[in-house]
């Protein structure tokens, strides 16, 4: 029997820790044959090189797409979702997928979907049916409907998968592959690793042997003219607390542009001695990194799903999670330094949180593999007749 050729597209740096033990199952997997497309931002030096640790982890990659136009502004992450649908067809007509899967819900995660969809390739989606309230919510919901076939993280999101009118067949809780990855932290947590001297980074060698917080905050995409507003208060928090901080550039969004001229900004004008700047790190690195600090800042979905996992005390700050499912390890606060110093203070009395397996039990990477070898196939003799 042939093998069944899975196309894998992965667009952003997040996007590889969601799907990296998935990645590993297919190809080991006797009827699976892997096929990876690596596009937009995971490309960039300036969002980290992320095509880097793939490759750094002994994964081909089968094609390469540019689609980022400059700008990170509603304009343009339009056009590059259009650029996006065109390049990524042209790659899907090359390689002559038997499934194509997309992962989440950013725009061009949206340009795969459609792709796929228009060529009547099976598409398979990793992590529908959960809800943000900002522009992620419509394009994952969207990308659902586009879908054949769903890996969501949670009960919850199954049941508003079915709800949207999708065949429960088709609808399978696995988690979310990064908690694989969580769950091999925690069984080895110690930091093996000196991210002073293993990465590049900008700013002061800060001292972090007693104690650190990493921070990750997006912009809003509903409220991109408020994205340097939004970064400043953080920072201003960050400074006053005078904790060591381990900060990581944002994703290229919509208002991207304003959340990292506000961290240029605050550079030159602030003599900031606890905080260091990362653009990307190993996922495994990145998450022993998160589990060994004392918490988490900003408004990264990781606060929210691998922390829940690892325990790690988070505080989400504004809108952009403002509906997702989340654990007790979350305290949520406007975007306001006072509020947010509170918080950060709050967490560092009470300590780390029990794991909580909400979006996931470890498995998920073998999940996905096995169903894709079996359920797929069904799918793949509808779409032929």
């Amino acid at each position: 029997m042939m093998k069944r050729k899975v196309c894998v597209v992965i667009t952003a740096r997040p996007s590889y820790a969601r799907i990296k033990t998935a990645l590993r199952s297919i190809e080991f997997h006797p009827d699976l044959e892997l096929q990876l497309i690596v596009a937009a931002s995971a490309l960039l030096n300036r969002y980290g090189d992320a095509f880097k640790s793939i490759e750094k982890d002994g994964f081909k990659i089968d094609r390469r797409v540019y689609m980022i136009l400059e700008g990170e502004n509603l304009v343009t992450s339009a056009k590059s979702t259009g650029l996006g649908i065109a390049e990524l067809a042209t790659v899907f007509d090359n390689l002559q997928p038997d499934i194509v899967v997309t992962i989440a819900d950013r725009f061009e995660t949206m340009a795969t979907a459609i792709a796929a969809s228009y060529m009547n390739i099976p598409l398979v989606h990793v992590q529908g049916g959960e809800v943000t309230g900002s522009i992620d919510e419509k394009v994952r919901h969207s990308i659902t409907k586009l879908a054949d076939l769903h890996f969501v993280s949670t009960k919850k999101a199954k049941e508003r998968v079915i709800r949207m009118g999708e065949d429960p067949k088709k609808v399978f809780v696995t988690g979310c592959p990064s908690i694989d990855l969580a769950s091999e932290i925690i069984s080895n947590p110690e930091m093996n690793f000196d991210p002073l001297t293993k990465y590049n980074a900008v700013g002061p060698a800060i001292d972090i042997s007693s104690g650190y917080i990493v921070v990750m905050q997006h912009p809003v995409t509903t409220e991109i003219d408020s994205a340097r507003r939004h970064i400043e208060e953080t920072l201003h928090a960050i400074l006053n607390l005078g904790i060591p901080a381990l900060w990581f550039w944002p994703n290229v969004d919509a208002g991207s542009d304003g959340t990292s001229k506000g961290i240029r900004n605050f550079r030159e004008v602030y003599s900031a001695r606890n905080i260091r700047y990362y653009k990307n790190m190993m996922p495994e690195d990145f998450l022993r990194l998160v589990y060994n600090s004392s918490c988490v800042v900003g408004n990264s979905s990781v606060a929210i799903r691998e922390c829940s996992f690892l325990g790690v005390p988070a505080v989400n700050i504004g809108n952009r999670q403002k509906d997702r499912e989340r654990g007790q390890n979350v305290i949520d606060v406007d975007c306001d330094r006072k509020a947010i110093c509170n918080a950060i203070n709050k967490h560092m009395e009470n300590g780390k949180y029990p794991s909580d397996p909400l979006y996931g039990d470890g498995t998920a990477g073998k999940q996905i593999a096995g169903l894709l070898a079996t359920e797929a196939l069904s799918i793949e003799k509808r779409l032929m007749y």
